[in-house]
């Protein structure tokens, strides 16, 4: 059994986190995020695992290896140009065309059951089987249009409730033109009066290429599963519950590493050779490796990233923090939080 992780995108709205890395290469509590990915899909049971690449391709094949520490065997397919959710699937083709194939975003972790989406899928004959959740708390997610347990359409965005913010365009991203910037993490229940959004994870035909342009950018919520429908093909819709995080923003980072920590009664994470000073006051923090934290200051909701120095008596809170060395010569993407030089260090506030 066959599955795919999209993990071309470039994270540019947890910039400068993604400097010298893609957002699927980002470590959440030491392991990178798209290892969750590979990690969940080997547990039911699809180890043989297409991985796509584009920005900074070299960070995620140091990130997975070849897979066997998440239990999978990678295939990894890079993309000279962004090729969109569907164009990265038309240039691993000759790899996912024989078979039932799974695709999961490669910026997600979650518990969501996957085999009893595929009973779904088998029980409605699908052509693709669309794993949605109830959004119950009305976030900026593009709402999934569903009668009679099948896809019928793409909505725009469900009215009340959530919290707004601008979207990016991120090419890497699962339909990036609709979907939001600000994600909720949820421990859903299945709630019917509630609008339902897509999770980034999908079961497939091999059929399903009938519909993909063939070496052209394009979408699969925009340029495929519309065509489909429209030609009578079962797109069916599968509402899962379980724990389903989301991570596109340096808050979300933060908050959902958080979380994780706190299902293990912790609520500091240190990465590998940090040296910390006795007095050195450390709450609710990520901290990644070879990070030092002098004596007397205080790291309070913060992301320390590899290398930092924090002087002594300094204050971090909420904030993201990396060298400035790291990002010398980079321009700011239009998407990213703001930050500011404070010696040798370039801090984020997160409260923007």
């Amino acid at each position: 059994m066959r599955a795919m992780i999209l993990s071309a995108g470039y994270g540019t709205r947890l910039w400068p986190l993604t400097e010298d890395r893609t957002k699927p290469a980002l470590p959440i509590l030491g392991k990178p995020l798209v290892g969750y990915v590979a990690e969940y899909l080997a547990g039911f049971g699809y180890r043989n695992i297409v991985v796509n690449l584009h920005h900074r391709p070299e960070s995620v094949r140091a990130a997975l290896g070849d897979g066997s520490r998440f239990g999978a065997q990678l295939t990894y397919v890079e993309e000279s140009t962004i090729l969109g959710t569907s164009g990265a699937l038309d240039n691993a083709r000759h790899l996912l065309d024989r078979e039932t194939f799974v695709v999961v975003n490669g910026k997600i972790i979650t518990d969501i059951d996957l085999g009893a989406a595929l009973e779904t899928h088998i029980k409605t004959n699908a052509l693709a089987t669309l794993i949605l959740l109830p959004n119950v708390a009305r976030e900026r997610f593009s709402m999934v249009e569903v009668a009679g347990g099948l896809v019928k359409g793409f909505g725009g965005m469900p009215e009340g409730g959530g919290r707004s913010r601008r979207q990016e365009q991120d090419p890497g991203d699962l339909d990036q033109s609709k979907e939001p910037d600000l994600h909720q993490p949820q421990d859903a229940e299945v709630n019917h009066a509630a609008p339902l959004m897509f999770t980034g994870i999908q079961i497939l035909e091999p059929r399903i290429f009938d519909y993909i342009p063939r070496g052209v950018f394009s979408h699969s919520t925009i340029d495929v599963y519309p065509q489909a429908i429209a030609n009578g093909e079962v797109v069916a819709a599968h509402v899962a519950k379980g724990k389903w995080y989301e991570l596109s923003t340096i808050p979300r980072y933060l908050e959902i590493s958080l979380k994780l920590l706190a299902e293990e009664g912790v609520s500091v994470y240190k990465g590998l050779r940090c040296k910390i000073a006795p007095s050195a006051e450390i709450t609710d923090s990520i901290i990644w490796d070879d990070v030092i934290v002098a004596a007397g200051s205080r790291v309070r909701r913060a992301i320390l990233g590899d290398g930092v120095r924090i002087p002594e008596g300094e204050a971090i809170e909420n904030a993201a923090v990396v060298r400035a060395a790291l990002i010398a010569g980079s321009t700011s993407p239009a998407k990213a939080l703001r930050g500011e030089l404070r010696g040798e260090n370039f801090v984020v506030p997160l409260t923007q």
